[in-house]
């Protein structure tokens, strides 16, 4: 479990950095919209996926457990 989480938190953490580096190359190059969405949106996403990629990272430190102040 402690493999998979580690993978789910790389994959999403590289989503989501490949989608705000699209929405930020987007709107510096004056885009406002892309397939009927706005780039914010793209960029919450993307956000958003870096975010549940820590997540991942944060439960599978904690499943290791033992190693941590007590």
């Amino acid at each position: 479990m402690n493999s998979l989480l580690i993978w789910i938190g790389r994959i999403a953490g590289l989503l989501g950095l490949a989608a705000v580096t699209c929405a930020v190359a987007l709107r510096l190059s004056g885009v406002w919209h892309v397939g009927g969405l706005q780039i914010g949106t793209l960029m919450n996403a993307g956000v958003a996926a870096m975010v549940i990629g820590a997540w991942a990272y944060v439960a599978s430190i904690a499943e290791r457990g033992g190693s941590g102040p007590r």
